[in-house]
């Protein structure tokens, strides 16, 4: 991956300087089961624009395609570029046991062909454009995008709707790159003690919902997964009216829409497939797991059960839920919200007759997703001090703050830095495209950023000592310990795997 957004995306696979073109054209004839095929029937060139289905006060309009692809373009013309997106409501949380990590895979096969294009090429074409692309795989969804001069958004467009609807690749190049997934699987969680103990506290949190399979996949289930699986995740999910197309910078509303209708609106729709409810068991106490790995210092990390916000709540009770998430996390930034606050004050830094607890210490609330949501709050013992410790010490800030509650001089300034970096973010246009197509993907309305701030600063200090008092006891509780070893002597160091093209 050349950017890794967060501990839970994942991105593209690596690129080899092979005869690509020639695979491309064995691909094209050895492979089968494709993808949707595009229906005969040329877009008018200059097609009329609907009535916009939402218009946000920032300027973003949405549309529905007829075949079931949602458009959103946000103009911001500061520089003559633009971000091209493709988004998918796919992700980890929807797939199967026996095949995790298969969301991933597919994501690194759409960089392998088409009956067009040979591996890799699409990458080199963007290249030659002036443009950058990449793309991840979470938990809730899966993206692809570009960022290019803004006169070749219909270039781009092309490529992306072409492999959108024809992605094709030979086995072997399947065969050549779960080698690939294995090895960043390696490098960024089976070699990482921290990754390792996250990964596991995530399966043990979850006991029935989906999110307790790490996005990368257990080795086990890439060890045994065929090229079928993939190409049958793709033909189940990669339909139109699972995908939406985002596109944010130097444009017009109205010629980026005939573009997507010429470029996007000849391929077939489709179903989008069922889901079936995965609801969570009620958790009736605390869960502990220890992890014992080589590692210069040991870790303790804590995660607590807590409600999510949706922004579509019908119900007193679903507004309640939400109201709480918004207290949550304005508690997670009194905690860990600025160089000053609370952890680093009571447990990072020294203080008279009173020596730090640890070397680094956070927290953090999960606010929205597809699936539930989580506080996390997790430290790291300084020289002397045990896990156990700092355990205690992070609970302790929590009880203190049930106990007395934050003051409004606190809660105004995490407001305060809280909302500016929602404003300042959207100065990239990056992160608007981002915004846009993860509301999108969460089925939050596209101004979810705007409601947020509106209700987050009608939060009051009582609200942030109420889900203090609320959410933290031992039954919504599981905790992961990471017990530090020394290096094993008699250990070999690992050969270096396939490259990695992130």
């Amino acid at each position: 991956m050349k950017a890794l957004l967060s501990s839970v995306l994942v991105g593209p696979a690596a690129l080899r300087p092979w005869a690509w073109r020639l695979l491309g054209v064995i691909a094209a004839v050895a492979l089968s089961g494709a993808a949707p095929v595009l229906q005969a029937q040329p877009a008018p060139a200059a097609a009329p624009v609907p009535p916009a289905a939402e218009v946000l006060a920032s300027g973003a309009t949405r549309w529905q395609l007829p075949n079931g692809f949602t458009l959103i373009v946000q103009p911001d013309r500061r520089a003559p570029t633009a971000i091209h997106m493709v988004w998918l409501r796919v992700g980890s949380m929807d797939e199967v046991d026996g095949t995790s990590g298969v969301a991933h895979v597919v994501e690194h096969m759409l960089f392998k062909g088409t009956p067009r294009l040979a591996p890799g090429e699409f990458s080199r074409r963007v290249a030659a454009l002036g443009g950058r692309e990449n793309a991840f795989t979470a938990r809730d969804f899966t993206g692809y995008f570009q960022q290019i001069p803004a006169e070749r958004l219909a270039d781009v467009m092309a490529l992306e709707a072409d492999r959108f609807a024809f992605n094709q690749w030979a086995d072997v190049e399947f065969t050549r790159e779960i080698e690939v997934v294995k090895e960043e699987r390696r490098l960024r969680t089976d070699d990482n003690p921290r990754s390792r103990l996250f990964e596991q506290l995530s399966a043990t949190v979850w006991q029935a919902h989906p999110y307790r399979r790490p996005i990368v996949g257990w080795m086990s289930d890439l060890d045994a997964m065929t090229a079928q699986d993939v190409r049958d995740f793709y033909k189940r999910w990669y339909v139109p009216a699972n995908a939406a197309i985002v596109v944010v910078g130097d444009v017009d509303p109205a010629a980026v829409y005939r573009l997507a209708l010429q470029h996007y609106g000849p391929i077939a729709p489709g179903a989008v497939p069922d889901r079936k409810p995965r609801t969570e068991p009620e958790q009736r106490g605390t869960r502990r797991i220890e992890l014992k790995a080589p590692a210069e210092q040991g870790l303790v990390a804590l995660a607590f059960k807590v409600p999510q916000l949706t922004l579509r709540e019908s119900t007193p009770e679903q507004r309640a839920a939400g109201e709480d998430a918004l207290a949550l996390s304005l508690l997670a930034a009194v905690l860990d919200g600025h160089s000053g606050a609370r952890l680093a004050r009571q447990l990072v830094q020294d203080r008279p007759g009173a020596p730090r607890v640890a070397d680094s210490a956070s927290a953090s609330n999960g606010l929205w997703g597809r699936g539930p949501s989580l506080f996390f709050l997790s430290g790291v013992p300084a020289a002397g001090r045990t896990t156990a410790e700092v355990e205690g010490a992070l609970r302790e800030q929590i009880s203190r703050i049930a106990r007395e509650g934050v003051t409004e001089s606190e809660l105004r300034r995490v407001k305060a830095q809280w909302l500016a970096g929602e404003v300042y973010k959207l100065d990239s246009l990056m992160n608007q495209a981002r915004e846009l197509g993860s509301y999108w993907s969460l089925d939050l309305p596209l101004n979810a950023g705007e409601q947020l701030m509106q209700r987050a600063r009608a939060i009051t200090a009582a609200q942030v000592q109420a889900v203090a008092q609320r959410y933290f006891g031992d039954d919504q509780l599981t905790v992961g310990t990471l017990v530090a070893l020394p290096p094993d002597p008699n250990r070999a160091p690992r050969r270096p795997g396939p490259a990695l093209r992130h």
